[in-house]
């Protein structure tokens, strides 16, 4: 390869990059709706196998999709919401919980002093920090206002999702012939090798995480449900189908859940057995979980699966801990293949010199 080709390729990727950096805001509708695409494509093509008309498997998968997405709203949503009035309608007996018992212990174990947790006390002290929070959130909302194309995008995203999916699922077998057409032919051959074998690992990638759910939505569910814990099921639930997120499906269980422990009547030792219920999802998550069904599917060794998580989140914040598995999972056929090279070269064989 000459110095001029290496060039225009060097220059390309960094324009694709900087092209990307300037676009990011509108590009979320478009790699949402590639995503589900690729998603529905093989059942698509399953269909299409089974001689339904491309157009009419199209539409079964679009349809398909959304019913399923809808449904998991219609599941997590109204869970959400009761969990949310529950614990409202239980704000008195909270503060009298607080007051009586709570309190008392801080004040005798943590050396607080008393007059300081007095209801009285730490509401003023809400009233106060509400007040400069009210003001932020009144100075962010009137920046939104002088910027009311913000609603407007958010809308317009929202309803180009299922717009943009559709067309890239009816199309999507022709965009890849295409694509496939435009590589160079020297290296079309070992390109689409390498496409193939991402396709695959993200594959297994996505199908070890519904694995994970599955397995936490059960202990979960069952283990809040065994310790006694009111709505226990319902909380298992919503944590379980949230942990597709790292992080994100343990920590809203255990606030739910402690939550709901804490203003049970005679509740007890409730919230510690909620804690365990969690801890041992929690440890099983990370020791077998993961590990196994994901880290194993796409031949990641555990240790790097818990490095690319907490990479990608002090990298990329939250967008990075939700991509770090897949960009992972991805890089490990570029590894692969960059190994094997390496071993080819004149570096690895000492130029062709002799020991």
């Amino acid at each position: 390869m000459s110095f001029e080709t290496k060039f225009w390729i060097i220059a390309g990727i960094i324009g694709v990059c900087i092209l990307l950096y300037l676009l990011g805001p509108i590009l979320t509708p478009f790699f949402i709706s590639a995503l589900l695409a690729w998603l529905g494509d093989p059942i698509a093509d399953r269909l299409e196998a089974w001689k339904f008309p491309r157009g009419l498997a199209v539409v079964v998968v679009f349809i398909g999709t959304f019913v399923i997405l809808g449904l998991l709203l219609l599941l997590i949503v109204p869970m959400v919401s009761r969990e949310v009035a529950e614990l409202s309608a239980s704000a008195p007996q909270a503060l009298a919980w607080f007051q009586n018992t709570a309190a008392p212990w801080l004040a005798d174990h943590l050396h607080i002093d008393p007059a300081r947790l007095r209801i009285e006390n730490l509401s003023s002290e809400m009233a106060a920090n509400l007040a400069n929070a009210g003001q932020f959130a009144g100075n962010a909302f009137a920046t939104l206002g002088r910027s009311g194309h913000f609603l407007f995008i958010f809308v317009l995203n929202l309803l180009l999702v299922p717009v943009v999916t559709f067309y890239w699922l009816k199309d999507w077998d022709i965009f890849k012939a295409r694509i496939s057409a435009l590589l160079p032919r020297a290296k079309a051959h070992d390109i689409r090798r390498m496409a193939h074998e991402c396709e695959r690992v993200l594959a297994a990638f996505f199908h070890g995480q519904l694995l994970v759910v599955t397995c936490l939505t059960v202990v979960y569910s069952i283990g809040l449900t065994l310790v006694g814990l009111n709505d226990g099921f319902a909380i298992g639930v919503i944590a379980g189908l949230l942990s597709f997120v790292p992080y994100v499906g343990i920590a809203t269980g255990i606030v739910l859940a402690l939550l709901a422990a804490v203003l049970q009547p005679g509740g007890g030792w409730l919230p510690l057995w909620v804690l365990l219920v969690f801890g041992v999802g929690q440890a099983l998550d990370s020791s077998l979980l993961t590990p196994r069904l994901v880290g194993g599917r796409i031949g990641l060794h555990p240790v790097l699966v818990i490095f690319a998580i907490l990479a990608g989140g002090k990298l990329f914040g939250f967008v990075g801990v939700v991509l770090a598995l897949p960009v992972a999972a991805a890089g490990t056929v570029f590894a692969h293949h960059a190994h094997a090279r390496y071993l080819e070269s004149d570096l690895y064989r000492g130029g062709g010199e002799g020991p």
